[in-house]
């Protein structure tokens, strides 16, 4: 059979082209089947380092809730509770803290707590950072893990360097010159809260050496609380203390403060997550059920003791609540939150109460009794009730590394509290005279009065 050319030639183009389809189509098949295998020996991908909104807008609201905490919280909490002729200068002490301390963190602070040390990073950071230089809006805190901004990182650092010296000043209230209080805050500032902070969590010692802090019951709380004992030994008790009647002011201020601490408080423990994630949600639970159990139990400690329970008392309890459950926030689990609010109301209100006045000490408004004996009760709780399904660090948890980080603390903020307070009494003294101290703050430091 004679077959024309063209129908061979066509032939063998469609045969060409049928072993050209069949071809293609092997190498297909072979690429499907090898692109899971590929996918599967790839290496996992880099965390992403992109800017998390989600975590950066509750980082945002947490670090407004604890400005809040000191402006008004604080100043509102330790204003009403001072005789009527200080409550200015009790406030004026919160407020012009807040000012010296964040110019301080801008220029130094943050650099020396949270930069790279070098060779001494275990117990200071470096000065790359002075100024906050080298920092930009695409600088991220933890990036791969929290992606927030480095600006919102330091301003969230910086209220936690704002309220703790804010605090201090409830063990010496009455009776501190204010031009001793800016130099003695300043140089507090630098020398005893920035260190501690590195060591805790800036990549010092302390925090490699496994010391858990979850949101400062050592670096605020303890440091804070020791370092008011100090000032409360140093300076005397207040003229009159004993005799005259040194009953607070107003309890209603005292209340609006202490209110408005506690809902501050959930960006203190809550935010030091870091991100807006389960463990943030564990934290914030923890510190309501503490809190409230630590207020009843103050509360009915005193109902037993005194036979009435106070409007000072259940206020006081709260804050012990929140003071003793900042290290133990993010570690422990709510029943285990419980049982650190219950043990701080009792013992916090047998420090407050009964302990200063069986060693004569005239701590005002109990700095030490409830933020110093508050912190070390959290710190070694946390040691002891550290939960891993709610934080694997918790895994680690031991109170022996708990006793050596509250022991740290307290020998370096006792030692260089003392040296800082006669430096300042030999710049320009500590008290105000009698007679101005018998005035009041006021009008004797600030020529003003409450009419």
């Amino acid at each position: 059979m004679n077959i024309p050319s063209t129908l061979k030639t066509t032939g063998r183009a469609a045969l060409l082209g049928s072993l050209v389809l069949a071809a293609l189509g092997t190498v297909a098949a072979f690429a499907q089947e090898a692109a899971p295998a590929a996918a599967a020996a790839a290496p996992a991908a880099a965390p992403t380092r992109v800017l998390d909104t989600g975590n950066t807008a509750w980082m945002l609201t947490s670090t407004a809730l604890v400005l809040m905490m000191t402006i008004p919280g604080l100043a509102l909490f330790y204003g009403g509770m001072v005789r009527k002729k200080n409550v200015l200068a009790t406030i004026m002490q919160s407020f012009a803290i807040t000012c010296l301390v964040t110019v301080l963190w801008f220029m130094f602070g943050y650099s020396l707590a949270f930069s790279d040390g070098g060779g001494v990073n275990s117990y200071i950071g470096g000065t790359s950072k002075f100024f906050h230089h080298g920092i930009t809006t695409a600088s991220l805190w933890l990036p791969g893990v929290a992606n927030i901004p480095e600006f919102v990182f330091s301003m969230f650092q910086m209220t936690f360097a704002i309220i703790t010296p804010a605090l201090i000043a409830g063990a010496f209230a009455e009776r501190f010159k204010f031009s001793a209080l800016l130099i003695f805050m300043a140089l507090w500032l630098l020398v005893v809260y920035v260190p501690i902070a590195h060591w805790v969590w800036g990549g010092g010692f302390l925090g490699t050496a496994g010391v858990l802090d979850f949101a400062g019951g050592t670096v605020v709380h303890i440091n804070a609380g020791v370092a008011g004992l100090v000032c409360a030994l140093v300076l005397g008790k207040r003229e009159g203390y004993g005799t005259t009647n040194m009953a607070p002011h107003n309890l209603v201020y005292s209340v609006i403060g202490a209110s408005l601490l506690w809902v501050g408080w959930f960006g203190f423990n809550a935010g030091s997550e870091l991100a807006a994630d389960g463990l943030a949600g564990a934290a914030m639970l923890n510190t309501q059920v503490a809190t409230a159990a630590a207020a009843l139990a103050w509360m009915f400690a005193e109902w037993i003791v005194a036979k009435k329970p106070s409007v000072l008392g259940i206020i006081s309890g709260a804050v012990a609540g929140l003071v003793a459950v900042t290290p133990a926030s993010g570690f422990v689990n709510p029943t285990g939150a419980f049982i650190v609010g219950i043990v701080a109301g009792v013992v916090c209100y047998l420090s407050a109460v009964k302990v200063k006045h069986m060693f004569g000490y005239d701590d005002s408004l109990d700095a030490f009794g409830v933020h110093g004996v508050g912190g070390i009760i959290g710190a070694l709780l946390t040691g002891v009730l550290a939960d891993p399904a709610i934080n694997s660090l918790g895994a680690g948890a031991s109170l022996g590394k708990q006793i050596y980080g509250v022991a740290v603390t307290i020998v370096w903020t006792g030692i260089a509290t003392f040296v800082i307070l006669y430096i300042v009494k030999a710049l320009v003294g500590l008290r105000p005279t009698t007679q101005e101290e018998v005035e009041g703050l006021d009008i004797s430091q600030h020529g003003e009065v409450v009419p």
